[in-house]
């Protein structure tokens, strides 16, 4: 994927292709931020064969999550957002991930014990939801998800990968910056702005998550730290700290920036963004400090 103007950002569901990256050509910082969740234009395989109110689509969006990394696109952090709505493939799941139940042509047996995600309706195809039902009319066919995962799903992970690594190899060190959006948390969960995972350390080193915490701290904003959410599989996939690339996930409250109904962005749409370009740049800029103090060792 070429670099994508930052002026076509708030139209991207109008863009080709499966996902579009920026600023990725003449990389000025060591941390690509990944939007995988954005999605909101809807093939007509997937209106045509919905068996529930495509209202209920809205759920499974990270509404207007790409909007949140415009600030930071606009100061050069490259970055990575899918087109392909979640509903079509899940980029935050195993490719594996898939329940055969709504399949035609494979069973059980040809796919791995179901994960819990799988289980509830949530694999790398969505298959229902939670109090709806199952989200589909037909079964597919085998060869459509199979198209969907090797058009959508393995490109955009490829490209990661590559990014991340050409970072790395020019900066020492690189960071994944992986941005969604989550339902407004209650008391018994915090009732928290953002979730900041790290797998439990395991996807990146501790300094990252602890800046994370302590920017969001000053800024006023109210941030949890992997409760209730530590991370999914873009985490687990492209987190290698023994060769120093780190990832974090944003889970970021759709009630701080959308509107009441949680449909449309909001007022405070741009000072979240800002907060989000900021921790990108005081990130990038942890890394610049570990890298000048090892090439003085």
């Amino acid at each position: 994927m070429t670099d994508q103007n930052i002026d076509s950002l708030s139209d991207i569901e109008a863009l080709g292709g499966p996902f579009s990256s920026y600023n990725i050509n003449n990389m000025q910082f060591p941390l690509l931020i990944s939007v995988p969740h954005a999605g909101r234009v809807y093939p007509d395989q997937i209106m045509e064969n919905l068996a529930v109110p495509a209202a209920h689509l809205l759920r499974l969006e990270d509404r207007y999550a790409d909007r949140l990394a415009s600030t930071a696109i606009a100061r050069g952090f490259p970055a990575i957002i899918a087109h392909r709505p979640r509903a079509w493939v899940d980029l935050n799941r195993n490719r594996s991930e898939i329940d055969a139940d709504m399949i035609i042509d494979l069973t059980a047996s040809q796919v791995p014990t179901p994960s819990r995600k799988v289980r509830g309706g949530l694999g790398v195809v969505p298959s229902r939801l939670h109090g709806i039902g199952s989200l589909w009319r037909k079964k597919w066919q085998w060869k459509d998800i199979d198209h969907r995962l090797n058009s959508c799903h393995e490109p955009y992970h490829d490209s990661i990968a590559g990014i991340l690594e050409r970072m790395r190899l020019k900066f020492g060190c690189a960071i994944l910056l992986d941005l969604h959006s989550m339902p407004p948390l209650d008391e018994d969960q915090g009732n928290a702005d953002i979730v900041i995972g790290d797998r439990f350390g395991r996807s990146a080193g501790s300094r990252y998550s602890e800046l994370s915490m302590s920017f969001f701290q000053q800024s006023g904003v109210h941030a949890r730290l992997n409760h209730p959410y530590a991370g999914g599989y873009i985490l687990e996939r492209h987190s290698k700290i023994e060769k120093d690339i780190h990832a974090l996930q944003l889970e970021v409250s759709r009630r701080f920036y959308l509107d009441e109904p949680l449909r449309e962005p909001g007022s405070r749409l741009p000072e979240m963004a800002g907060h989000i370009a900021n921790l990108a740049s005081r990130l990038a800029g942890q890394i610049d400090k570990q890298f000048l103090l090892t090439a003085a060792e």
